[in-house]
């Protein structure tokens, strides 16, 4: 009896690839505005998805919001006056994932709600 109780992580064995390896994420956000928390929020949603993503974020202009992967700007703020939704983004890091051509996320949620 070796006392091995087998796999205690979901770390991938060796040779196995990380989901989400090879694919690179960069967000380009307003601090001054306030998008850092939701870049936060998105980076740690695909980072549960993709654990062995490689995310950077960078401080950009006034009301941006900008997204690429892979150095193709999928999502911009600027163009669409809103955030992405986390599930249009994980969709895209799949589609990287497998070599498929990448297309830009044209919906996107509101960037506040007045009530």
């Amino acid at each position: 009896m070796s006392g091995d109780l087998g796999p205690t992580s979901a770390a991938p064995r060796a040779g196995e690839i990380e989901p989400g390896s090879g694919v690179r994420i960069v967000v380009e956000y307003c601090e001054p505005c306030g998008f850092e928390a939701t870049y936060l929020e998105l980076a740690s949603a695909v980072k549960e998805q993709y654990p062995g993503i490689e995310i950077e974020s960078r401080l950009g202009g006034t009301g941006a919001f900008e997204i690429e992967i892979n150095g193709q700007l999928v999502f911009s703020k600027l163009e669409n006056g809103g955030f992405p939704y986390e599930k249009d983004l994980i969709e895209a890091i799949r589609r990287a994932s497998n070599g498929e051509p990448l297309e830009k996320i044209t919906n996107s949620r509101p960037p506040c709600v007045i009530l």
